[in-house]
């Protein structure tokens, strides 16, 4: 098959998810928009009329900016305690503020004195100057504003998918996370044009706005506009409806982390579900690391996860590791009962513990076959660690307590960059997946973890009791995954994905023996 037949084939194949997430994004961009324009503009006209204001208003607008755009996603979920389109919209709708008020301001203050005491002449009050005459004459500058605030969010709206709120960057993430450059440009690719067609239609409103133009030419603008954006309001109406043609009456989410052997057994938990009960499915993939996906459980707004012993017993419950590894998952089953009201059900039959790995032939490291012997020439060596792993209790700050490692430079880096990094020899020290892969590769070896540091990560499906007790069926189906998959046959499957020979849908189908 010649590459246009493949490339043919892979739009052919996403056309329907495309058209669902491009409606998603621009949902998202156009509420968030509206929303910051009327709310900008009217602190504006505030600051512009008690100017006691302005500095604190500008200054509050503008610290929002200095926020990383993730970092403010992750704090209005957290403000909201909850997943989805809201921390997104309200996160949009604060980065996009700045541009609109600051530059409706200099419009504002742009008016000739010649006009202003002309006003003033014709007896308007202050209220009156600053909405018919200020405002219509500022609206150019105005529009500018807006126009630059609609590129940012287009662009910070890609990230929205890493709190479940859907969009264009649900591509890019799985495109990053499965090293799959086309589904990376076909969330990109889309996102770049979207931002060039608002600014387009902005500035079609922006002529349209400008009290200089010819009344009639002005018309004109404005039909244009108002014509493009009636288009777009259509595409998203009929791109939405799609998810509801595509799943009625969605009853079961499932949802998962960010990595592809996670995007795989939540895709194994899905098409479970769909072929053994036939209730609906609504995928929510990708979610931003375990705290995200263990909120969005625990406050109901996903149904079933994956989710890993350790982890669950370090990252979430923050309990000490048991004596005996086999008394892992009962404390973490009962505590989460308990807490939560979820329930685990039996694993699913592999262990995806992390390891240390280093690069084969270092010279530095010979003989070096266990995280002990490590510390001896840890002061020498960089290392690079996932972010979860760099801050867990279970990751790289447990490992300083229990070997003493202290490396002489250590990074946090995007799990997929952490492979080619180890190989280049940018560093030379990474956090693995005890099933990844990529492991088996002969230029990369893992050390034992000799002081038995890291607890089991045993896989295991975890469900809302909630979700149990409306559909008695669930827990039938669920449970027949207990014990499908071992550690070779996880690695082969992640093997298979991150290579490209198989999409997550088909790893999926063929773990289930489809």
């Amino acid at each position: 098959m010649s590459d246009r037949e493949t490339l043919h084939q892979f739009l052919h194949e996403h056309a329907h998810a495309l058209m669902l997430r491009s409606a998603e994004h621009l949902e998202l961009t156009g509420i968030a928009l509206a929303a910051a324009f009327v709310a900008g503009v009217a602190l504006a006209m505030l600051a512009f009329r008690r100017r006691a204001l302005a500095v604190p208003i500008l200054a509050a607008t503008g610290m929002l900016q200095t926020v990383p755009g993730i970092a403010l996603l992750v704090m209005t979920m957290a403000l909201f305690a909850r997943i989805g389109t809201l921390p997104a919209l309200v996160a949009l709708f604060l980065y996009a503020l700045l541009p609109i008020v600051q530059n409706t301001l200099a419009g504002l203050a742009s008016l000739p004195e010649a006009l202003a005491e002309a006003a003033r002449a014709l007896g308007l009050t202050p209220w009156q100057r600053l909405r018919i005459v200020r405002l219509p004459l500022a609206m150019p500058v105005i529009m500018a504003g807006l126009r630059t605030a609609a590129v940012q969010t287009v662009g910070l709206a890609t990230l929205a998918a890493f709190v479940g709120a859907g969009g264009l960057g649900q591509f890019i993430n799985r495109g990053l996370f499965l090293s799959d450059t086309r589904l990376v440009l076909l969330g990109a690719v889309p996102a770049a044009l979207m931002a060039l067609l608002i600014y387009g239609l902005l500035s079609l409103f922006a002529m349209a706005s400008a009290p200089q133009r010819p009344r009639r030419e002005r018309r004109g603008w404005l039909a244009a506009a108002l014509a493009g954006l009636a288009v777009l309001v259509v595409f998203t109406g009929y791109g939405l409806a799609q998810e509801g043609n595509a799943a009625p009456g969605v009853s079961i989410a499932v949802g998962s982390k960010n990595f592809t052997e996670q995007l795989i057994v939540a895709e194994m938990v899905a098409q479970q579900i769909e072929r053994t009960t036939h209730l609906p499915v609504a995928r929510h993939f990708g979610l931003g690391g375990s705290s995200v996906m263990h909120e969005a459980l625990a406050k109901g707004e996903i149904d079933v996860a994956v989710e890993y012993t350790g982890t669950a017993l370090a990252g979430i419950l923050h309990l000490p590791v048991p004596a005996s590894r086999a008394a892992v998952f009962p404390t973490v089953r009962d505590a989460y009962a308990a807490r939560y009201g979820l329930v685990w059900l039996k694993p699913l039959g592999f262990d995806n513990s992390y390891e240390l790995a280093v690069r084969e032939g270092d010279p530095r490291l010979a003989g070096v076959t266990t995280i002990s012997a490590l510390s001896g020439v840890a002061p020498r060596l960089t290392a690079a660690f996932d972010f979860e792993f760099a801050e867990r209790a279970d990751g790289y700050r447990g490992l300083q307590q229990r070997y003493g490692l202290q490396f002489g430079r250590v990074l946090d880096m995007h799990p997929d960059l952490l492979y080619p990094a180890l190989r280049k020899g940018t560093v030379d020290v990474i956090s693995a997946y005890a099933t990844d892969g990529r492991l088996a590769r002969p230029d990369i070896r893992t050390l034992r973890d000799d002081a038995h540091f890291f607890p089991p990560y045993e896989a295991a499906v975890v469900v809302r009791r909630q979700a149990l007790e409306a559909h008695p069926e669930l827990k039938a189906a669920l449970s027949a995954l207990s014990g499908r998959l071992d550690n070779d046959r996880m690695r082969a499957l992640n093997e298979a994905v991150d290579s490209g020979r198989l999409s997550v849908e088909q790893a999926a189908a063929q773990a289930l023996g489809k």
